[in-house]
């Protein structure tokens, strides 16, 4: 009897899970991401559905082979379409990039492009699928900046207007879901780094943004579905699961990155390097002219959980590239301390009273980042960090009371 290449990696899947399933005590408390849920039960919620998958390179189980590879090789899934967001499915293009419409070589599955898509524009391309039930499977990073939950809020919305169902697998918050934090943005700010009022760190997880989306936000909920983690607790950083971290995006190597990027990805709102080009993206920040009075005033400031270094790099891209310039380096040593959006309005605050150079990108984009001109007016006009962070104080407890509702995980 001769096996399609498709019945021979399913049994072969097959057969690795029954070699590695541990005992049914241990099953029942180990930790297992939505995916992990979703193939437990068989597929359940996808019976009889032609199934189409947003996803990345971090759509990936524990052996690190892509969910979509998965799928395509099991019986029990009718999987028919890729949606591949910003960077691509299989994570080719840089930052403002996708892969564009194609075939995926390694499944012959359409990959359709959803990047810079919305509302019909987007309907129309889960239409042309002819998928029944759109999964989302993206690892998330905790800012409200980092387009994936966009991606998500865009894929729900058309999802609707195509008259699609719509699943989410859920992933761990890399950096915990205890709080939300910061500045919530208003509406005039709307964007693709902010389509929602939602905190600057939502501490939520996909799953629970869903909810929100769906419960808040969107005129007409989709016929919503979400898989759960099992044993997943708020206060848990990434490091406390053993997943392995796959990049979501080029300049997103390592969890220690997710943890600062909430704050110091503001800088991608002024004239100084927020590290990209760089190992250590998002915790090196300078630029030409800065030098170790920025670091000693950060840490005269003695924000909890973190020191500053005086540090120096050279940029092999973006901003300064193959200059040598000064400025900071992040070290968090109490990570359940450590607050990162307080900690990047002090960097600027401090990056503006030491450095004479320091300025805004001048199409102001710290208001898309921050949500509103809030920050940006405050600094301008001499506040300290505790007057900057008690002017979004009141709209992030009303921020808080919303989310409440939709969280999922003790």
């Amino acid at each position: 009897m001769r096996l399609s290449r498709r019945a021979l990696l399913a049994a072969t899947t097959a057969a690795a899970s029954l070699s590695s399933a541990p005992p049914a005590s241990a099953a029942r408390t180990r930790k297992r991401t939505g995916f992990e849920n979703l193939a437990a039960s068989g597929y359940a919620q996808l019976h009889g559905q032609r199934v189409g998958v947003v996803t990345n390179p971090t759509g990936v189980t524990r052996d690190v082979r892509h969910i979509v590879d998965v799928m395509h090789a099991d019986e029990r899934v009718n999987l028919t379409a890729v949606f591949g967001p910003e960077h691509g499915f299989r994570g080719t293009a840089q930052a403002g990039g996708s892969e564009g419409r194609h075939d995926d070589p390694a499944t012959g599955l359409p990959v359709y492009d959803t990047y810079l898509k919305s509302g019909q524009a987007l309907a129309d391309v889960f239409t042309a699928s002819a998928v029944d039930t759109v999964v989302f499977d993206i690892q998330d990073v905790g800012a409200r900046f980092y387009t994936y939950i966009w991606t998500l809020y865009d894929c729900m919305e058309a999802a609707q207007l195509a008259g699609k169902r719509f699943v989410v697998l859920d992933r761990p918050n890399p950096v915990t879901g205890r709080a939300a934090l910061g500045p919530v943005l208003h509406r005039e700010f709307a964007s693709f780094v902010g389509r929602q009022p939602v905190s600057q760190a939502h501490g939520m997880t996909v799953a629970e943004l869903a909810r929100l989306f769906n419960g808040e936000f969107l005129t007409t909920p989709v016929p919503l579905d979400t898989v759960l983690m099992t044993g997943w607790r708020r206060s848990e950083f990434y490091d406390d699961w053993d997943l392995p971290w796959v990049p979501p995006s080029p300049n997103m190597p390592t969890p220690d990155t997710a943890l600062v990027y909430s704050g110091t990805c503001l800088f991608e709102g002024t004239n100084l390097s927020e590290g990209r080009g760089t190992t250590r993206p998002f915790e090196l920040l300078g630029a030409e002219g800065l030098d170790g009075r920025w670091a000693a005033a950060a840490n005269e400031l003695g924000l909890p959980g973190v020191h500053f270094r005086e540090a120096y790099f050279a940029p092999t891209f973006s901003k300064f590239q193959g200059r040598t310039i000064g400025g900071v380096q992040i070290h968090v040593h109490d990570r359940p301390a450590y607050d990162p959006v307080r900690t990047g309005v002090a960097l600027l605050v401090t990056a503006r009273q030491t450095w004479s150079g320091f300025a805004w990108r001048a199409d102001n984009w710290i208001d898309r980042l921050t949500g509103s001109t809030l920050v940006r007016t405050m600094i301008d006009a001499g506040a300290s960090t505790d007057e900057v962070v008690a002017g979004w104080r009141e709209e992030l407890s009303a921020f808080r009371r919303i989310r409440k509702n939709h969280l999922l995980y003790g």
